[in-house]
C-alpha cells in the first residue's frame, strides 16, 4: 500500500531507525574527522545526542504526535554533546516545532518542518560555516521545498529525493571547505545527518529494525553494559591489516576473498585498489585470516585486538569510576542538604569548568572553581551535564568555562535552558584559556567587569597541544603518517615529526614571539616529571625573557599542553 501520510507510530519508528543507523556508523563517522587525532568524536557525539532522545521516544506509549515531538526535542537538547550534537538537536528542535501541531504528516507539513529545522539550526550557530552539517541539512530542506507541491512525487519518492539530495550535497562539502578536500574526507557531521535520514527512510520502506536500545547512557558518562554483552561478542578478535599485492586482484578474486572473510567473521570492511587491499574483520581465528591474505601478497600494519579482554577492562574501569563518582555525588548531596538546612544564601558568583586530568583539576580547584565537569577532548560533556552542574552551584551568577571549542555550543544551550540563575559562558577554547580567565577573576569587580576582563584576556593566550596521529593524511600542507607526533595550535597543526621532543620544541617556537613573557607546560599522564622538567629547562635556556612553569596536568591522550602568554 502506498503510504501518503506519517502518523505518530510510524514517525517514532522512523526516528528510532535513524538513531540506530547513526549509532551503528558512529566509528566510521569518527574517522572522517579532519584532524587525525585519537579523540575524533563527531560520530560518538551525534550518536549520544540522538540516543538520549531515542530513549525518551521509546517511553512515549502509545505514541502521540505532541508527546513524541516533546520527547525528540527535549531528549536531544539535554543530551546534546559537541558542536555536531548541538546542531543536530537544534535541527530536531525546529522540526518538532512544526509537527507538534499535527496528527498526520504529509509532504507539505514535512516541507514546513524541514524549513523550520534549518532555520533553527542556523540561528543557533554564531558564525555558520558552509560545507558542514548545516549545508547538508539546507540542501535536504531546499529539495523538500522544490518538490512539496509536485503531484508526481509520492511520499515514498519525496523522501527518497530528499535523502538523495542530502547525499549529493554531502559529496560536495570538500569543494566548499578546502581543509576537507586536503584531508580527502567529506564533512563528518553531514555524514552523521545523512545516516539519520537513511535509517528513517529504511523504516518507511518497511525494513525490519531492532528498536531495542541495549546500552543505557548514565549521567556520569559511563555506558552501563549488561552481563550478557560479552557473551554476545561472537567473534573475539578485531583484525586489521593491509595486503601489498603481488598483482592486482581480479573481480572474481576480490569476490572470493570477501566470501572467505564472511565465512570467518563479521564487521567486514574491504577496500581494494590495484596495489593494496585494506582489510578489517572481527573473527575467532585471525591466524587463518592472515594465512589467506598472504596468498595475495605481503602484509603490513597488522593489528589484532582481543575485544573480550578490552570489554572486561572497560567494565572494571567503568565500575571503579562509577563507584568514585557515586561517592562524590553523595558527598555533594550531603553538603547541599547541610547548606539548605542552614539556610545558606547563594553567593554572588560561582564557577564551572570542564577539565580532565588530576593535575589540571587541582589547578582549577585551587583557583576557586566550584564544580568541575570531567570531559574535554576525550569526552564532550552534554547539555544535561552542564545543567546538572548549574544546579549544584549555589550562586546567583555562574560563569562556565567550556575549555574546548567543541563544547561551547553545549554550554550556551545549557545557559538558554537554565531559568533561575544568570549563566555567563566564557568561550574558552582551551584549558589554558580557562585557567587565565580564573586567575584574573576579582571578586570586588562585579559580574560585568569580570566578564569583560575574562573575554579580553583569553584572546591573549596561545595554546599548543601534542598528541599522535591515528591515520595517514595531509592537512595544513603537512604530510602526516599514522603514529607521527603532532603539535596542534589554536587553529592549525604547527609541527609534525617522529620525535616527540623535537615536535614540542618546534611547536613552542612557533607560538612564542617578542611579546611573550610566560610559558607553562602541563605534562600528561604518559609523561614523567623528570622528562617534563628537562624540557622546561630547555625552555629556560631558549627563552630567557620568559617565565617558565612546569605543571603536572595528568591529561590523557595529549602528552603536553603548552600555554604561551
Amino acid at each position: 500500500m502506498d503510504i501518503q501520510t506519517i502518523d505518530a507510530v510510524l514517525l517514532a519508528k522512523m526516528f528510532l531507525g535513524g538513531a540506530k543507523n547513526l549509532d551503528a556508523k558512529k566509528e566510521w563517522i569518527n574517522e572522517l574527522n579532519v584532524f587525525p587525532v585519537p579523540d575524533g568524536d563527531t560520530g560518538t557525539n551525534m550518536s549520544m545526542t540522538i540516543l538520549s532522545a531515542a530513549r525518551e521516544v521509546s517511553a512515549v506509549q502509545p505514541p502521540v504526535m505532541k508527546d513524541l515531538a516533546k520527547a525528540i526535542s527535549s531528549g536531544s537538547l539535554r543530551g546534546a554533546r559537541g558542536n555536531s550534537g548541538v546542531i543536530l538537536s537544534q535541527l530536531f528542535r525546529g522540526f518538532t516545532k512544526v509537527i507538534t501541531n499535527y496528527d498526520q504528516l504529509d509532504k507539505l507539513i514535512l516541507c514546513e518542518a524541514f524549513q523550520k529545522a534549518v532555520e533553527t539550526a542556523y540561528k543557533a550557530v554564531m558564525k555558520p560555516k558552509e560545507g558542514t552539517i548545516l549545508t547538508v541539512a539546507k540542501g535536504a530542506a531546499d529539495k523538500a521545498l522544490d518538490l512539496a507541491c509536485d503531484d508526481e512525487y509520492s511520499l515514498k519518492d519525496y523522501i527518497a529525493a530528499i535523502v538523495e539530495e542530502a547525499e549529493r550535497v554531502l559529496a560536495l562539502t570538500p569543494e566548499m571547505l578546502p581543509v576537507l578536500k586536503q584531508a580527502g574526507v567529506v564533512d563528518s557531521g553531514g555524514q552523521g545527518l545523512l545516516q539519520v535520514l537513511k535509517g528513517a527512510q529504511d523504516v518507511f520502506l518497511g525494513k525490519e529494525i531492532d528498536y531495542t536500545l541495549e546500552a543505557v547512557q548514565q549521567p556520569s558518562g559511563i555506558v552501563k553494559i549488561s552481563a550478557e554483552t560479552e557473551e554476545e561478542i561472537r567473534f573475539g578478535y578485531c583484525t586489521e591489516f593491509i595486503i601489498v599485492l603481488n598483482q592486482s586482484l581480479s573481480e572474481e578474486e576480490e569476490h572470493d576473498y570477501r566470501v572467505f572473510l564472511n565465512s570467518m567473521g563479521d564487521s567486514i570492511v574491504l577496500v581494494a585498489d590495484d596495489e593494496i587491499v585494506k582489510t578489517h574483520v572481527h573473527t575467532n581465528d585471525p591466524g587463518l585470516v592472515l594465512q589467506k591474505a598472504l596468498s595475495y601478497g605481503s602484509l603490513s600494519r597488522i593489528k589484532i585486538d582481543n575485544m573480550r579482554e578490552e570489554h572486561q577492562e572497560k567494565l572494571i574501569k567503568d565500575a571503579a569510576k562509577l563507584a568514585k563518582e557515586q561517592a562524590e555525588e553523595e558527598a555533594r548531596k550531603e553538603q547541599e542538604r547541610a547548606g539548605q538546612d542552614a539556610g545558606i544564601e547563594p553567593k554572588e558568583m560561582g564557577f564551572i569548568a570542564v577539565s580532565i586530568g588530576d593535575g589540571i583539576n587541582e589547578v582549577f580547584k585551587g583557583l576557586g572553581v566550584d564544580y568541575l565537569i570531567e570531559g574535554g577532548q576525550t569526552m564532550n560533556p552534554s547539555t544535561e551535564d552542564m545543567l546538572n552542574a548549574i544546579d549544584k552551584v549555589n550562586a546567583k551568577t555562574i560563569f562556565i568555562f567550556p575549555n574546548n571549542k567543541n563544547i561551547i555550543l553545549a554550554a550556551n544551550q545549557a545557559a538558554s535552558l537554565s531559568e533561575d540563575k544568570e549563566i555567563i559562558v566564557i568561550p574558552t577554547k582551551t584549558v589554558p584559556q580557562g585557567i587565565t580567565a580564573m586567575i584574573n577573576y576579582v571578586p570586588e569587580a562585579g559580574v560585568e567587569n569580570n566578564k569583560n576582563t575574562m573575554l579580553e584576556l583569553i584572546d591573549t593566550v596561545k595554546t599548543g597541544q601534542v598528541t599522535y596521529a591515528v591515520r595517514d593524511t595531509v592537512i595544513d600542507d603537512k604530510e602526516i603518517k599514522e603514529g607521527d607526533y603532532m603539535g596542534i595550535g589554536d587553529s592549525s597543526i604547527l609541527s609534525v615529526g617522529k620525535d616527540m621532543d623535537a615536535v614540542v620544541k618546534d611547536m613552542t617556537a612557533r607560538l612564542v614571539d617578542e611579546e611573550s613573557s610566560f610559558i607553562c607546560l602541563y605534562y600528561g599522564e604518559d609523561i614523567d616529571q623528570e622528562t617534563a622538567e628537562t624540557l622546561g629547562g630547555y625552555f629556560e635556556e631558549q627563552y630567557p625573557d620568559c617565565e617558565i612553569e612546569v605543571q603536572h596536568g595528568g591529561q590523557p591522550i595529549y602528552y603536553y599542553i603548552i600555554s604561551v602568554e
